[in-house]
């Protein structure tokens, strides 16, 4: 049993992704460490709910799924193999819960109430520019929405994300540099209003 509660994903981009310490992190959570999971929570559950949010449009299912996906994380940490791959298993892990929310969405024949996605909640902007920051992410697809929060908020290298989603690397640099260009000009004709 977990003796930790997860709490609300931060809205602060935590340091670099350390991939040696998050590999010790999955080999002792696969000894039973919760303080490990704890650690690795901490180090890691931003980009994971920034890329959860970007897929499922919904806080609370977000945050649902980043619940989940910790809790694989510690049942399968003995199945990990350390070879320098600790970032792909975790997004692997939360996009497979996300994909699972969907399929039990259709299954009920549910409609997520659209929370549109905000991956960056930074406290040090004001409510207007969180809204406005909002509706410009809204203008992208929501394949243009990865690639962005792949990159832009979790860190990935565009080979990474490239490989990650299974599209040609032009095709990601290609779909990144439109939807940024996409964004800036939304975000200065907000400006300019």
């Amino acid at each position: 049993m977990i003796f930790f509660t997860l709490s609300e994903p931060a809205a602060q981009r935590g340091p670099a992704w350390n991939e040696q310490q998050t590999e010790r992190l999955i080999v002792s959570i696969a000894g039973g460490d919760t303080a490990a999971l704890e650690t690795l929570y901490h180090l890691t559950q931003a980009p994971l709910y920034a890329y959860l949010l970007s897929l499922l449009k919904n806080s609370a299912d977000a945050r649902d799924a980043l619940q989940d996906t910790y809790l694989d994380v510690f049942t399968a940490a003995g199945r990990y193999r350390p070879e320098g791959h600790s970032r792909a298993w975790l997004y692997a892990i939360a996009r497979n819960k996300a994909m699972m929310t969907h399929r039990r969405r259709k299954i009920r024949g549910e409609v997520p109430e659209e929370a549109g996605p905000e991956p960056w909640e930074d406290p040090s902007l004001c409510r207007e520019e969180r809204l406005v920051l909002s509706a410009a992410l809204q203008s992208l697809s929501e394949e243009e929405r990865q690639i962005v929060t792949l990159h832009a908020v979790s860190g990935f290298r565009f080979r990474e994300v490239a490989s990650f989603l299974e599209l040609p690397l032009n095709t990601v640099l290609s779909k990144y540099h439109r939807a940024m260009k996409r964004l800036r000009r939304q975000l200065s004709e907000e400006e300019g209003v």
